[in-house]
Formats: structure tokens, sequence, C-alpha cells
């Protein structure tokens, strides 16, 4: 299974912006500048983020981005799916009803096998997204970056918030 680098972009700003202080926004400008990645392309994850209610766009000269709902309401699956879509990563097409050994379609009553190991696996990676939240991401980040990293964010974020 392959995602886009959005993504791993959406994650990362909607990880940001939860830390946020309350009524703070983020341009994108910024957001892009904190994670070194180009401002069009990551505007665009950021409007796919706003656009499913994940975060919220404040317009004029002191707006930007944070968080349309509390983190802990804000699935890593939410991202994926506001970014990726929900489409599932396998899509079957029945070649087992093609070639030398195809049969009368009637004769296919039960679900192809690979399709159905395919179906339980995208299954089970939605669950561990759909049960992970951005806060529990943000306690992750918290808990394993190296200290100098959050120093270094937290004293970025003081001098762009000013």
């Amino acid at each position: 299974m392959r995602l886009s680098e959005g993504v791993e972009w959406g994650l990362h700003c909607a990880a940001l912006a939860a830390v946020l202080p309350p009524g703070a926004t983020l341009p994108a400008a910024r957001l892009a500048e904190y994670h070194a990645v180009p401002t069009p392309y990551l505007a665009k994850h950021l409007q796919a983020l706003s656009r499913a209610g994940i975060l919220g766009a404040v317009p004029g000269a002191g707006g930007g981005y944070r968080l349309a709902r509390p983190a802990t309401e804000v699935t890593v699956l939410d991202v994926v799916e506001a970014i990726d879509g929900s489409e599932p990563s396998f899509r079957c097409t029945e070649i087992r009803r093609k070639g030398p050994t195809r049969l009368p379609a009637h004769e296919y009553r039960v679900p192809c096998s690979i399709h159905v190991v395919m179906q339980r696996a995208d299954d089970a990676w939605r669950d561990e997204l759909r049960a992970t939240s951005i806060a529990d991401v943000v306690g992750m980040v918290a808990a394993s970056a190296p200290p100098e990293a959050l120093v270094k964010g937290l004293g970025w974020m003081q001098e762009v918030l000013r």
C-alpha cells in the first residue's frame, strides 16, 4: 500500500495545529516553512483537510489554519481519507473468472479468496488508524522526539505567534 506524501504532510500539520495555543492559527506558508515543504503543494492538502472539517481556515491578515475540533476527535484515518480518499486499497477485478479455467458466472458462489484476505487486511489497517487520534500522535511525538527538537519547535512557534 502506498499513500501520498500529502498524508504525511497532513498528519504533521494536524499534529502541529493540535499544540497551538487557543485561538492561534498558522498560515499555509508558515506550516510549509516548519516542515520544509513547498507551500503550493501543502496548501492543496490543507484545503482538503479544511473541506473535511479537520482544519478550520481563518481568513484575513492574522488568519491561517487550526484544528476544527479537539485533537482527541480527529483520527489518523480522518486525515488519510481527507487527502487520499476512502477507496479500499485493493480493487478486485475478478480475474479468476477469466482465462482458460473460467466458468459461467453462476458457478462463482463465494467471494474471491484473495479479495477476502485483502479486504480483511484493509479493514484491520483502517481500524488501527481509526483508533489513533491526533492527540495520541502528539503524545507519541512528545514521548519520542529528541528533547532538543521539541525545544527548537517551541522556540519557532513562540517566534512566529508573536
